[in-house]
This record gives C-alpha cells, sequence and structure tokens, in this order.
C-alpha cells in the first residue's frame, strides 16, 4: 500500500517535462510482436503498467527491458503464444496482445484482461472483428483461444469507436492477405502512434487519426526506432493540479491539441493559458467558475480519462456544474470519497452534479483506480490541512513519479512507497 500526505493550499509555481504517454506506449509494445524485428523505444513512462508489459513480452520470449526512458524489445524469437491469466489480469490494456499473437503466431491463447472496475469492459468488438478476418476463437470461462490460418483483410465497421478494437484490428490486419478498412475507427492520438510505429516496421497504412483507416500490406524490417508521444492525460492532471492549487505552471514537450477540449473547459473556469510551440503554460489566481456543464465523449471530444481529475479540480469552484459520463458507467467511483473532502457531490447513473464549496478540509482518501486515485491528489492540494491517500498501486501505474514532479513545483507531498502487486486501469 502507498500513503500519500499532502498538505493543501500550496501554490505551485515552476515547469516540468511531461511523461510520455502511457496509452501509447502499450500498444505500441504489442505490436514488436507482429514481426522478428528490434525496437529501440524512446520518451517511454517508467510505470508499472509497462513492467508488466515487459513481463508479458519476455515470458513469450522476447528480450525485453527498460533503462530510464528507454525500452529495447527483441522479438526475433517467440516461444508461446500464451498468456498465463497471472499476467493477463495486470492490466487491461494486455488485449492487445491477442491481435498481436494471432498476427505473428496464428494463434492466441489469453484469459480476459484486467482493469480498474470502471464497469463493464466487453471485447466484443475485438473478437467479432477477428472472427470476420477469418479467425476461429474459443471461448472457456474467462479464457480465449484464437486461431487463423490467414487472416484476410475485409472492411469492418465498427459500432462504437472502440480505441482498443480499433488498435486489435490493426495489429491483426498487418498478417492479413489483402486490404483492411476500418469503418468507425478512433481517432485518438494514440491510434496515430500506434499506426506510425507500425509504418516505421513496414505496414503500409493510411488515414490514422480519422474514422476510416486502411492497413494495405506488410513488409516487415529487422529494426526500428521510435519515440513515444507525450502523455496528454498526465498534462490534463498537471493543469487540473494547477487550477485546484493555484499558481503557474508550464508544461513542456506536450502536443496542446491532443489535450483542447480540457484546456477549453479550464480557460472558460477562469485559467489563463499561453502556448508557445510545445510548451503550455496555465495560470490560476482566486477562486474558479463553474463551466456549467460538459460530457465525455470519443475522441476529439472531451476524454473519460480527464473527468475525474477535472470533477476534483472543480469542487470549490463558485455555481454548480453538470458532467455527464458516456464511455464508463463506473467513472464517478471517486466521488464517495472526495466527499470527505467536505465536496458536495450527488451522482444519478452518468450525471454527476458538483455544487461548489469554498472550502475542502483533509481527510483520509483510498484511490479507487488509477484517474480517481489522481483525482484525489488534485483535491487535496486544494484542501486545508492534510490529506492521507491510501493506494494500492494505481497510480503509479499511469504517472511516473507524480509526488516528485508536484514537489518540484512546490507542493507539500510525501509519499511512502511500499512493494504491493499493481491493480489495474483505464
Amino acid at each position: 500500500m502507498d500513503i500519500w500526505r499532502i498538505t493543501g493550499e500550496r501554490k505551485l509555481e515552476g515547469s516540468c517535462t511531461v511523461q510520455g504517454s502511457k496509452n501509447a506506449t502499450l500498444p505500441v509494445m504489442a505490436a514488436s510482436l507482429i514481426c522478428p524485428a528490434g525496437t529501440e523505444l524512446f520518451n517511454v513512462p517508467q510505470l508499472s503498467d509497462v513492467d508488466s508489459a515487459l513481463r508479458i513480452l519476455r515470458h513469450l520470449g522476447c528480450r525485453a527491458y527498460q533503462q530510464g526512458n528507454s525500452v529495447y524489445i527483441d522479438s526475433t524469437a517467440i516461444s508461446d503464444s500464451t498468456i498465463p491469466e497471472h499476467l493477463m489480469e495486470e492490466m487491461r490494456s494486455s488485449v492487445f496482445f491477442l491481435g498481436a499473437l494471432t498476427a505473428r503466431c496464428g494463434e492466441a491463447r489469453l484469459s480476459l484482461p484486467g482493469g480498474c472496475r470502471l464497469g463493464k469492459r466487453p471485447i466484443d468488438l475485438h473478437l467479432d472483428a477477428l472472427r470476420r478476418m477469418g479467425a476461429e476463437i474459443e471461448e472457456n470461462g474467462g479464457e480465449i483461444l484464437c486461431r487463423a490460418r490467414q487472416l484476410t483483410g475485409c472492411e469492418i465497421t465498427l459500432g462504437f469507436p472502440s480505441v482498443g478494437a480499433t488498435e486489435n484490428i490493426m495489429l491483426a490486419a498487418c498478417a492479413a492477405k489483402g486490404s483492411t478498412v476500418i469503418r468507425g475507427a478512433a481517432r485518438e492520438p494514440e491510434i496515430s502512434a500506434l499506426s506510425d510505429y507500425l509504418i516505421s516496421l513496414g505496414a503500409e497504412i493510411t488515414g490514422a487519426g480519422t474514422s476510416s483507416i486502411t492497413i494495405e500490406g506488410f513488409k516487415p524490417r529487422k529494426q526500428t526506432h521510435f519515440r513515444i508521444i507525450s502523455d496528454r492525460i498526465a498534462a490534463s492532471t498537471l493543469m487540473c493540479c494547477t487550477a485546484a492549487a493555484g499558481g503557474r505552471v508550464e508544461l513542456r514537450d506536450v502536443v496542446p491539441e491532443h489535450f483542447s477540449t480540457v484546456t477549453d473547459v479550464l480557460a472558460g473556469c477562469g485559467c489563463d493559458m499561453i502556448r508557445t510551440g510545445d510548451t503550455l503554460t496555465v495560470s490560476a489566481g482566486g477562486r474558479l467558475s463553474s463551466p456549467g456543464y460538459f460530457s465525455t465523449e470519443p475522441y476529439p471530444g472531451f476524454p473519460t480519462d480527464a473527468q475525474p481529475v477535472l470533477m476534483a479540480a472543480l469542487l470549490k469552484a463558485s455555481g454548480t456544474t453538470y458532467i455527464r459520463e458516456k464511455i464508463f458507467e463506473n467513472r464517478f467511483r471517486q466521488a464517495a470519497e472526495l466527499r470527505k473532502l467536505g465536496a458536495d457531490i450527488e451522482t444519478d447513473g452518468n450525471l454527476a452534479c458538483i455544487k461548489g464549496r469554498e472550502r475542502l478540509y483533509g481527510s483520509r482518501l483510498e484511490a479507487t483506480d488509477l484517474r480517481g486515485g489522481a483525482s484525489m491528489v488534485v483535491a487535496a492540494l486544494g484542501a486545508e490541512g492534510e490529506t492521507v491517500i491510501c493506494d494500492s498501486g494505481h497510480i503509479s501505474r499511469g504517472y511516473e513519479e507524480l509526488d516528485k514532479v508536484l514537489c518540484s513545483l512546490g507542493a507539500d507531498i510525501k509519499a511512502t512507497p511500499h512493494n504491493t502487486s499493481a491493480a489495474a486501469d483505464g
């Protein structure tokens, strides 16, 4: 159990470099399996989820390790196409190995992936798409066996722009005969990042970042080097920390258009934003005002992963804020913990109502999931006195040394890590 002790109401001042993207790193690591090749990744965050992906790769027979913010993977020799349950349950993103292993080995056996308990995480879209491409899939309890002598390209229309399904189809399509077209594809920056990596490995892909992606062929290369994009959710979290605590923080190495919906909401609440190239400076002084209403949507809409941290930043905003969560059914789990600080939050299904309070007071909280845990850090920065957050490894799954980053900006945080098995997220 990790223990965070945060003394709030300390303004944040200074600058920091935003970490590489967790949600771009994990599918790229799975994609390294699709052909015998060496991969060198740069700007990789040091996270427990990355450690879990490395363990899976090594179990499958790859040489894989991390040094600082670089990851090295040699997938020349794969000795297994089965991922045991204890490795799968560590993180939801392990589902990406389904498409990658099927592409490389013609077979994949794995259990349903783990994840933060944010509601149902059906992978029907993934399985239906692979069946369309010619795979035979057996489901036995929580285990999935996927076999395909030869995948065949086809047109696949997704009823919902699922990021995971889009990425799994892209991976499997690299081994398919003929062209594969994904209609209704997810448009997130992480999709474009995966496409860029696969292209560097020899794939022919067009349309990533739009709702129609075409994969037409694959001529494998033996070596590639790739830089991971910056983490838009980590950047959003640091902006919300600044909004809650007050102050002025410069975020370096970011792509502001990747999280412009978050920036727009905060600007509407009274924060000042200045962009200069790949740097964004956020300033917050005085009490924020309510944005009124916003809802989470698939990209380019407001990201569900940023909803909990923005909720926390708005707990003291004047007026009433309504948030509608359209992606995950249990994404308001943090609300019960935030109420312990004195927050006025009511939830009804997928709608939350936050009535801003002038003051919050430190309390003892328990992190519910990755982004819920981050929301408690945000709220604690704006609360009087000390807040203690008990976290069973959630925050370290998505944030690289968040405590140290915030302390460098002037926050009063003492985080005591303890060895524990990492819980999983989203």
